[in-house]
């Protein structure tokens, strides 16, 4: 069975490790034999902010949300997995996945309901942090973003089989200063590695 897969990749560079990162997803999706449907949510402009118009209404979960809305809600219900690729800025994700989440995962579409629209589907939340893995394993923040992704949206959501995985050590110690081309094969490679284990087959 070919498997259909949304591709949400939440970085404003096109020449980001990010970027790279979702290429490389893409293009292991493809050569599986899948199809993906890419959603780069800067490339199309998606507006992160919640208004009147996408506020949830508690007392009408058959409320007609926004025209933009609705197309990537119609994206998420035609795919039968969902791969998240981002930065980890200030210990969450960047404000366009969040109000992405906000406006499109909402009430009556994503949840409120007693038999779940996306509980069918899988999930991996693919993250790039900064720092080493020992800094944050330390402070105990990839449990954190597990916590908030998997469980309080994933799972939230019905889709019971989600996994955040992490690749750590993105950036050089406080220094603006780019990557080495050997660091960035390095990552790509760990990049890897995490979708070879969270990617669904």
């Amino acid at each position: 069975m070919t498997r259909h897969t949304l591709l949400v990749h939440a970085h404003p560079r096109s020449d980001s490790l990010t970027s790279q990162v979702a290429g490389l997803a893409h293009a292991r999706l493809k050569d599986a034999g899948g199809t993906v449907d890419v959603l780069d949510l800067y490339a199309e402009d998606f507006d992160p902010v919640l208004r009147p118009a996408d506020e949830p209404d508690w007392e009408d979960r058959e409320k007609r949300y926004s025209p933009e809305v609705h197309a990537h809600m119609d994206r998420i219900l035609a795919a039968d997995d969902i791969l998240a690729v981002f930065p980890v800025w200030w210990m969450a994700p960047p404000a366009v996945l969040k109000g992405w989440i906000d406006r499109v995962w909402n009430y009556g579409f994503a949840y409120g309901r007693s038999r779940p629209r996306l509980a069918a589907k899988r999930m991996l939340w693919l993250a790039l942090m900064g720092n080493p893995a020992e800094e944050i394993e330390r402070l105990g923040l990839s449990t954190v973003l597990d916590t908030q992704l998997r469980v309080g949206v994933s799972e939230y959501c019905g889709i019971t089989d989600a996994s955040v995985r992490i690749v750590y050590g993105t950036e050089l110690s406080g220094t603006p200063v780019p990557l080495r081309p050997e660091r960035v094969r390095t990552l790509l490679a760990e990049a890897g590695a995490a979708l070879d284990g969270g990617l669904p087959r």
